[in-house]
């Protein structure tokens, strides 16, 4: 039986969250590993060198291309912004595409996701996406190969979404979008040194805060909030509400699980254990805790793999909003006159 207030961890997960500390401030380790991410700047440039010249091809198709990623490692909460985009597009009646990579799927060919997609086939963020915002979602391991595969299959597609993919040079742009969170740039380094995927400041159309305060100075705001009910496997809604003193174990295996549990107690929920695992877990291994009388919570991301092995767990989902001010500026990119004009 769970102990109160107990949290549980592997030892892969710890050594991560030992790495992401590093990469706050400018330590020990950071400074160890400092000349490799020269290394990884250099090979970064060469790559960024190649792509202007010529000798690596950037391709574009015949529809507006929007690319929400981020420059740091560690997620940023780029996939809430990712369905917040695709919700908004959609409700100014354009039919809307998105492309990924897919990231952590066994499989490594361009496919579609259907609502039978295998998450372990296609990504368990893909599957949320397709599932939560209905839109068309195709993986592949260039991202410009899925575009072209999902114009193919969705004719009438009007603008992609790239769900990850500022450092995809591959497939060209129209808009970029950069999500932070709470972590800003870290301690301003290139990995393994640090957070940055590539230097900043580069250039962006808009700079998106995830998190509960911006990070730094610039760029736009969202709110995030739980909803009001958690969700079952057969869509049935639980109330938060009513969970209020009852024996909760909570499970998370995103980039900050933290994150979450702290957003379950906020809500007044008493959590007996909390399970944080790597992000993207693939729950082939995962053992579910003993003591049948405790309901299991889990995020949204994660229910797409776990209501296989435990049908009963109840996903709460995340309210995520970016700020008018965002939605209005991004119209703006795109209404130019290569973007779109909405019917």
């Amino acid at each position: 039986m769970p102990s109160q207030g107990r949290s549980s961890t592997g030892a892969s997960s710890a050594s991560a969250s030992r790495l992401q500390d590093a990469w706050l401030h400018r330590g020990l380790l950071a400074c160890l590993l400092w000349p490799l991410s020269l290394i990884y700047g250099a090979l970064f440039a060469l790559r960024g060198w190649l792509y202007r010249i010529g000798w690596l091809r950037t391709e574009r198709v015949p529809v507006p291309v929007i690319v929400i990623g981020n420059v740091i490692a560690g997620g940023a909460g780029k996939t809430p912004v990712v369905m917040a985009v695709v919700r908004h597009l959609q409700a100014r009646g354009l039919q809307v595409g998105v492309v990924s990579r897919g990231y952590g799927r066994r499989t490594d060919d361009c496919r579609e996701v259907l609502d039978d997609s295998d998450p372990h086939d296609v990504g368990d963020e893909p599957a949320l996406i397709h599932h939560a915002t209905r839109a068309p979602v195709f993986v592949a391991r260039r991202r410009i190969e899925a575009a072209r595969a999902l114009l193919e299959r969705h004719p009438a597609t009007q603008v992609i979404v790239s769900d990850d993919g500022l450092q995809h040079l591959a497939l060209a742009r129209d808009v970029e979008i950069c999500v932070f969170d709470d972590r800003g740039i870290g301690n301003g380094w290139l990995l393994p040194a640090g957070l940055l995927r590539e230097p900043w400041p580069r250039h962006c159309d808009l700079v998106l805060h995830s998190g509960e305060r911006p990070a730094f100075a610039g760029g736009y705001t969202a709110t995030r909030s739980l909803a009001q009910d958690a969700v079952a496997s057969d869509g049935k809604r639980v109330p938060l509400e009513a969970l209020a003193g009852k024996p909760l174990i909570a499970l998370a295996a995103i980039a900050r699980p933290e994150g979450f549990f702290d957003m379950l107690r906020a809500r007044g929920l008493t959590l007996a254990e909390t399970v944080a695992l790597l992000d993207h877990h693939d729950f082939d291994t995962w053992q579910r805790p003993s003591g049948s009388e405790y309901t299991l919570l889990c995020t949204e991301k994660d229910a797409v793999k776990l209501w296989r092995k435990a049908p009963d767990a109840l996903a709460v989902p995340l309210h995520f909003e970016p700020a008018p001010e965002f939605f209005a500026a991004l119209d703006a990119k795109l209404s130019s006159p290569d973007g779109y004009q909405a019917a």
